[in-house]
């Protein structure tokens, strides 16, 4: 009878270790709280959305933890409590640190001796799946894009070297030289539009990667921008020092930040405000894969903003609402991230444009 009760105490034991292997793995936030609202468990997804350790959350109450976010979430755990029915709710506030976000929540009373002892709430952060579908659809049209370029570069490319070469044999059979001003002109807009070519094919060469700080590239871009300004564009920077080293190509990175700030720059006619912001985001999914730590950089202008006509397409190539510009450089800007297995995402609305590029931070052991 013993040792009965004892392989039945260690299959349960197992079974709770097993459950709580699960609930730790889960993307959704879990807690569960007592009679008196005191959080008793949380989830790894539960510590990153309250941006806090479980060694510092376990005990505390539902107010404490939720005050930031106005009293919807405190409203619908006591209404769970006291109506001992389940509840959900749709895209409400939630907020933590210096952000804010929508999450759907959904509360669960459990029964125990005949009335309800603790509360399951569970927790699904609505603004991330809306980021994954928003990223999973900007890959796709990249990756047509990239493409249908490919091929259209090919075909043009191909007789304008043709016509280029013609262009030069003609001019040598010209007695007359005056006439040579055209066959130049054929000849110089051969090569432009063989570049203009090039440049939409985007990089040749891969990243060449070692370890380097974000902030280099970012104090670098800030620098040359202020000389280029006159330092009539005020620069603020708001930097999290803590994040670590990247393995990246730091001259690539100059690249794409430099041009999304002289985007800023030229769309405030050299005259306004522009924030070099950096963050570091846990459990963030890329594609289809999740890093546990990710640098954001954020670049915020206080300009026009972007038409809403074309932002759904700026980082398509010859996408441009500059009458003089080729629309390449955010294409380009987004290939070269995208080598470095990040994305740039992009918000804008008058007065308040952002664009986010987020690095994936690998350890060696994701590397593997």
């Amino acid at each position: 009878m013993a040792y009965n009760l004892l392989l039945s105490w260690n299959n349960l034991d197992k079974l709770f270790l097993v459950h709580k292997n699960i609930l730790s793995h889960l993307t959704e936030a879990v807690l569960l709280f007592n009679r008196n609202l005191e959080l008793t468990y949380i989830n790894s997804a539960g510590e990153i959305l309250l941006a806090d350790s479980k060694k510092h959350l376990l005990g505390l109450h539902a107010n404490t933890l939720f005050r930031m976010s106005g009293s919807n979430l405190l409203i619908d755990l006591q209404q769970c409590l006291n109506q001992e029915d389940p509840l959900f709710d749709r895209e409400i506030k939630f907020a933590r640190l210096n952000q804010s976000c929508k999450v759907n929540i959904s509360a669960t009373p459990l029964f125990s001796n005949n009335q309800v002892n603790e509360v399951l709430v569970e927790i699904q952060q609505v603004d991330r799946q809306l980021r994954i579908s928003k990223e999973e659809q900007l890959f796709a049209q990249q990756n047509i894009s990239r493409l249908l370029i490919k091929g259209l570069a090919h075909e043009i490319k191909n007789p304008l070297g043709g016509i280029r070469g013609a262009a030069q044999l003609l001019e040598l059979e010209l007695k007359n030289g005056d006439l040579t001003e055209y066959t130049q002109i054929i000849i110089q807009e051969s090569d432009r539009l063989k570049a203009l070519m090039d440049k939409m094919l985007g990089p040749k060469k891969p990243a060449k990667k070692e370890l380097m700080n974000i902030h280099e590239v970012l104090e670098r871009v800030r620098q040359l921008v202020n000389i280029e300004a006159n330092h009539k564009i005020t620069l603020i920077t708001d930097y999290d020092p803590s994040i670590p080293d990247l393995e990246a190509d730091k001259n690539q990175l100059i690249q794409v930040v430099l041009n999304i700030v002289q985007n800023a720059v030229q769309a405030m006619h050299h005259k306004g405000r522009i924030t070099l912001k950096s963050r570091i985001l846990r459990q963030l999914t890329i594609g289809k894969k999740t890093y546990k730590l990710t640098a954001k950089i954020d670049i915020i202008d206080n300009g026009p903003g972007i038409h809403s006509d074309i932002m759904n397409h700026i980082f398509y190539p010859m996408v441009s609402s500059r009458a003089d510009g080729t629309g390449l450089g955010l294409s380009i800007a987004q290939s070269l991230i995208h080598q470095h297995n990040g994305f740039i995402e992009c918000e804008s609305e008058p007065g308040n444009t952002i664009f986010s590029i987020f690095l994936p931070l690998v350890s060696d052991h994701e590397k593997d």
